[in-house]
C-alpha cells in the first residue's frame, strides 16, 4: 500500500482507516518521546524532603551528594531537595514516602522513631560522654537499626550529625529546678516523651519544629534543646541567650529513600550513589563537632551567655531514672541492651581494660 503524506499531514486520503491513523499516531509520538535527551525511561528523579535549612551545612551537603550522584549515574539519578520544612514536618515527609510523593528525606531521630522505637536509644540524655564514644555505640547498633528500617520498607544512605543537644533558655538557668519552672520544647507526636516530661514535674509543650521560632517570639516555650550549629544557623539564640553548659546528647539522623524507589534504580548505580552518600555521612561526622564549638564562640561574640550547673548530682540522676525509664518502655530491650554493652566496652577499652 502506497502511503502519499497531504499538507496537512492527514493519512486518511491514503485510504487509511481513522483506527490505523491513531495507531501510527501513537507509535510516533512514543518514538520522539523516547529519542528525547533526558527523559528515558531509566532516568529517575529523587525527591528528597527536610527541616535542615537552605544554605546550612547540611544543605550543602546533600546538595553535593546529588551533584555527585548525577555524575557518577552519567545523568541517570537526579536529586531533587525541599529544604527548611517545605514539605512539612517529618511525619509528613513519612507520610509522602510512604504514598510516592516524596522518595527520600533527611530526618532527625524524631523523625525516625515514627519508623522504629530503637532510634531512641541515640537520645537518651547524659548517656554519651563523648563523640567518641558516642560513635563506637552508633557502629555497634548501626546494622541493627538498618536491618529495622528496611523491614519498614527504607534504606539507609548516610548517618547525619548535628552536634550536641543544650539547653537554651530565655532565662538563666542552673539547676533542674529551675528547669521545672520554664515551658520546654518537645517535638509534637512524641507523646510518650510528653508524659515522661509531664510525670517527673516538667512544663512540656509540643510543637512542629517549623513553629519554634513562632513558639519562642511568643513565650509558648522558655526552653528548646537544641545543638549549638542548629541554634546559630536557625538564628533561635536571639530568643533564647542562655546556653547550659551541660551537654545532654548528640543531636544524630540519617538520610533515607524508600525501598520501593531505590530497587528501581540500576544496581550498578545502587552501588556508586551509596559509596557517595556514606562519604557525606563521614565527613558531617568528622566536621560538625568541630562546627559546632565554632558555633558557640560565634554566638557569644553576639551575646550569648554559658551558665554552669550548680547541682550535677541532680541532673545525672535525673538523667539515671529517665534513661531506666526509657528500657522496654520507648526502647525495644534488645536495643537498649546493646547500646549499654557497647558504651561500656569503650568505657573498658579506654581504661585498659582491653575488651574483656
Amino acid at each position: 500500500m502506497k502511503i502519499e503524506w497531504s499538507r496537512g499531514g492527514s493519512l486518511l486520503k491514503a485510504g487509511v482507516g481513522p483506527r490505523t491513523v491513531m495507531v501510527v499516531t501513537l507509535l510516533g509520538v512514543v518514538a520522539l518521546w523516547s529519542a528525547a535527551p533526558g527523559l528515558a525511561a531509566s532516568d529517575s528523579v529523587l525527591k528528597l524532603a527536610t527541616l535542615v535549612p537552605e544554605g546550612s551545612v547540611w544543605d550543602k551537603a546533600l546538595r553535593e551528594m546529588g551533584a555527585t550522584w548525577k555524575q557518577a549515574s552519567s545523568g541517570r539519578v537526579t536529586l531533587t531537595i525541599y529544604p527548611g520544612g517545605v514539605a512539612g514536618s517529618e511525619h509528613d515527609v513519612l507520610r509522602k514516602m510512604r504514598i510516592g510523593q516524596l522518595q527520600a528525606g533527611s530526618l532527625t531521630t524524631a523523625g525516625l522513631e515514627h519508623i522504629d522505637a530503637g532510634f531512641k536509644v541515640l537520645t537518651i540524655p547524659l548517656f554519651y560522654d563523648s563523640y567518641d564514644e558516642f560513635f563506637h555505640v552508633l557502629s555497634g547498633l548501626a546494622p541493627e537499626l538498618e536491618r529495622r528500617l528496611e523491614v519498614h520498607g527504607y534504606v539507609l544512605l548516610h548517618w547525619g550529625h548535628a552536634g550536641w543537644v543544650h539547653f537554651f533558655s530565655r532565662r538563666p538557668m542552673h539547676t533542674i529546678d529551675d528547669l521545672r519552672r520554664f515551658k520546654i520544647f518537645v517535638t509534637a507526636g512524641s507523646d510518650d516523651m510528653v508524659a515522661w516530661w509531664t510525670r517527673n514535674g516538667f512544663q512540656p509543650v509540643a510543637l512542629s519544629p517549623t513553629d519554634i521560632m513562632t513558639g519562642l517570639q511568643t513565650g509558648m516555650i522558655d526552653v528548646l534543646p537544641t545543638t549549638p550549629l542548629a541554634g546559630l544557623s536557625l538564628q533561635w539564640f536571639r530568643q533564647t541567650p542562655y546556653m547550659h553548659d551541660l551537654g545532654l546528647a548528640p543531636l544524630t539522623g540519617a538520610t533515607i529513600v524508600s525501598k520501593r524507589a531505590w530497587e528501581r534504580l540500576d544496581e550498578n548505580d545502587r552501588t556508586r550513589l551509596l559509596a557517595v552518600a556514606r562519604k557525606v555521612g563521614a565527613r558531617l561526622e568528622e566536621e560538625i563537632p568541630r562546627q559546632d564549638k565554632q558555633a558557640v564562640a560565634e554566638m557569644e561574640a553576639r551575646g550569648l551567655r554559658v551558665t554552669t550547673s550548680t547541682d550535677m548530682p541532680q541532673w545525672e540522676k535525673t538523667a539515671k531514672g529517665f534513661a531506666a525509664s526509657m528500657r522496654g518502655a520507648m526502647v525495644p530491650e534488645d536495643v537498649y541492651d546493646r547500646a549499654v554493652a557497647l558504651r561500656d566496652e569503650y568505657r573498658r577499652q579506654q581504661q585498659g581494660g582491653g575488651d574483656s
